[in-house]
């Protein structure tokens, strides 16, 4: 018996050390920075909300995206903070006037993008009946978090057979615009269905549909890394606050 306790321990301890953020820190650091940022007077957070965006996928060693999130907020700035000042004009106004809003969503899909990327769909059902929410609802949300894959794989198959057909691309869209629609609608419908219909079996084989409560081997628990969590935020909400911004010298 100890021989076999032996690896189990030794398999909760590696797991213990692999931990990183709370699902349910990270859910709610999606929501207060998407609150922060979409508020009227959102643009005082959106610098902070980026720079944490950036350090989350730094940590998760997602470098295309650590370097696609500054890459997008220096461009939206460069249009819509700089590029008014050297030439005025009416259309200029109006990309200035499209980039002050679309800086602030680069902040909020950053941090999302870094849940999606990190919590799985059983991390997110374990999280959600901590809360103690509605079966009807942490249900859906694991299940949609798991067809969102399903589907990205489907229509890179799709665009792959597409591809050897000479449908995609420019060039193909404007010899066969409505082939290339129909080409790529109905294989996706089917294998929406299909994708559906196989995560309802595994939802049912999982017993997500069942009264009782399921037991997760690996619960969420605040540790460490949710405290270093809350002091960063704080430290960046409280610069942001006091700090001269550039997003709110031209642009209020």
């Amino acid at each position: 018996m100890p021989e076999t306790a032996a690896p189990i321990a030794a398999t909760r301890v590696s797991v213990a050390g692999r931990r990183g953020l709370d699902p349910r820190s990270k859910i709610l650091l999606v929501l207060l920075v998407s609150l922060a940022v979409m508020s009227p007077g959102g643009l005082v957070f959106v610098l902070a909300g980026i720079v944490l965006a950036t350090v989350l996928a730094v940590t998760e060693r997602a470098w295309s995206r650590a370097l696609l999130i500054p890459v997008a907020a220096v461009v939206m700035y460069l249009l819509g903070w700089v590029l008014p000042l050297i030439w005025a004009h009416p259309v200029v106004t109006i990309i200035a006037i499209g980039c002050g809003y679309l800086i602030r969503f680069i902040a909020a899909f950053g941090v999302g993008a870094h849940l999606i990327a990190t919590t799985s769909p059983t991390q997110l059902s374990a999280a959600l009946r901590a809360w103690h929410l509605p079966r009807a609802i942490s249900v859906t949300l694991a299940v949609m978090l798991r067809f969102f894959p399903v589907v990205a794989a489907e229509s890179s198959a799709v665009l792959d057979a597409m591809r050897l057909r000479g449908l995609v691309g420019m060039a193909g869209l404007a010899r066969h615009p409505i082939l290339s629609m129909e080409r790529f609608t109905v294989p996706m419908i089917a294998a929406s269905l299909r994708a559906s219909e196989d995560l309802s079996a595994s939802a049912i084989l999982r017993g997500l549909g069942s009264h009782r409560v399921p037991v997760s081997l690996d619960p969420p628990r605040l540790g460490g890394p949710d405290l270093g969590l809350l002091l960063a935020v704080t430290v960046l909400a409280a610069a942001s606050l006091l700090l001269p911004n550039p997003l709110t010298m031209v642009i209020a």
